[in-house]
């Protein structure tokens, strides 16, 4: 099976999901799972379809999709199965730091489209 996302990599989801994320939902079927949703809720929460214009945008719009994606889809790894982590605190501590991240991201996903919509004006 092969990476199926647009924006970000089974490898990357795995980075950020952490060592201790759980065997089951950190292998590639659920990530290509857990990473089309990321997308599809990135796509909605930003009110642009990223995905139709990935392939024209440039490397610092790509970085951001990357970032927001991968950490949307990390979070879905771990809250999964959290009973590898050494604590609860761990994983929560993780789903924070990945939390922020994502929602720093769609913030800047927004600003870019906003600026664009008034630039066109």
């Amino acid at each position: 099976m092969a990476d199926t996302g647009i924006f970000c990599t089974t490898e990357e989801v795995k980075r950020k999901a952490g060592a201790n994320a759980s065997t089951t939902s950190a292998v590639e079927l659920f990530i290509n799972d857990f990473v089309t949703q990321a997308e599809s809720t990135i796509n909605t929460l930003s009110l642009f379809n990223w995905s139709d214009a990935y392939s024209g945008l440039n490397a610092d719009v790509k970085g951001i999709l990357k970032e927001a994606a991968s950490n949307l889809a990390a979070i879905y790894v771990i809250q999964y199965d959290m009973s590898g982590f050494t604590s609860r605190q761990e994983a929560e501590t993780m789903l924070d730091v990945l939390r922020d991240g994502f929602v720093r991201s769609v913030s800047l996903l927004r600003d870019i489209k906003q600026r664009d919509f008034m630039n066109d004006a």
